[in-house]
């Protein structure tokens, strides 16, 4: 897919990932819209909207399709963190997580497909979600966040399979350990961004801007579909029976 002139919404576009693909996105040549609780004024146009208001976001993105006239690519970057022990996980803070990085997700993911399916000649499209490593690794206290994204990973299959039909990929990237401001939060934790740092295979944390790459191009591959494809610099791949551990 072509991006000079492309008709692009990103969620969650006001900072962090979703900001450096805004970037990125314009950088190509693409009319950006953004949808988040904070204004985004690198966009062409910018709603405030909760991704989990579901009457909010299809105002919004019947709005950006009306502008642009029609939508080619939509990348659903809105997520919250969450952190709590299973025991004291209250189903409030569940549905919080949950609500935002699933069920938001799949209501702009719908709003997004029916706007691109009506707009022959230039039917069809690109969906990009991010996901996270966390929705298939096991990480304590982080359950309600890591079952929202295992969840975004199947939503984005089944989605693949179904919108293919009508010319929609739809991928996601999955980020590890990411320099960005929902990742400020382990600072309280001693030692902690030191140390998933060397565990990455790469040596340190990602960034945004890379993490952004590797959704724009997403974006662009036109014979990709249903994929889920780690930017994580190799965290990941870190496992806790290594031998080589063991010799140095």
């Amino acid at each position: 897919m072509e991006l000079h002139g492309a008709r692009a919404l990103v969620t969650g576009g006001a900072g962090g990932i979703g900001a450096a693909c805004v970037e990125q996105l314009r950088t190509a040549g693409a009319r950006v819209a953004v949808l988040d609780l904070a204004a985004a004024p690198a966009a062409e146009a910018s709603f405030t909207v909760d991704v989990a208001d579901e009457s909010a976001v299809v105002a919004a993105v019947a709005d950006v399709a009306q502008r642009f006239g029609g939508l080619d690519v939509a990348i659903l970057s809105a997520g919250v963190g969450g952190s709590a022990p299973l025991l004291d996980l209250t189903t409030q803070e569940w549905d919080r997580v949950v609500g935002v990085n699933l069920r938001g997700a799949f209501v702009c993911l719908r709003e997004c497909a029916r706007a691109m399916t009506p707009t022959a000649p230039r039917s069809g499209g690109a969906i990009v979600a991010v996901t996270s490593i966390s929705g298939f690794l096991s990480d304590r206290l982080m359950a309600h966040y890591a079952a929202s994204k295992a969840g975004l990973a199947q939503l984005v299959r089944s989605a693949a399979r179904e919108l293919g039909a009508v010319g929609i990929r739809v991928n996601a990237v999955a980020p590890g350990t990411t320099d960005t401001p929902m990742f400020e939060a382990t600072d309280r934790l001693p030692g902690y961004r030191d140390r998933v740092a060397r565990r990455a295979a790469l040596g340190r944390l990602g960034t945004a801007a890379e993490v952004a790459q590797a959704a724009v191009a997403l974006c662009t591959l036109e014979w990709v579909t249903g994929q889920v494809v780690a930017a994580d610099g190799g965290v990941s791949l870190h496992s806790p029976i290594d031998p080589q551990e063991s010799l140095e």
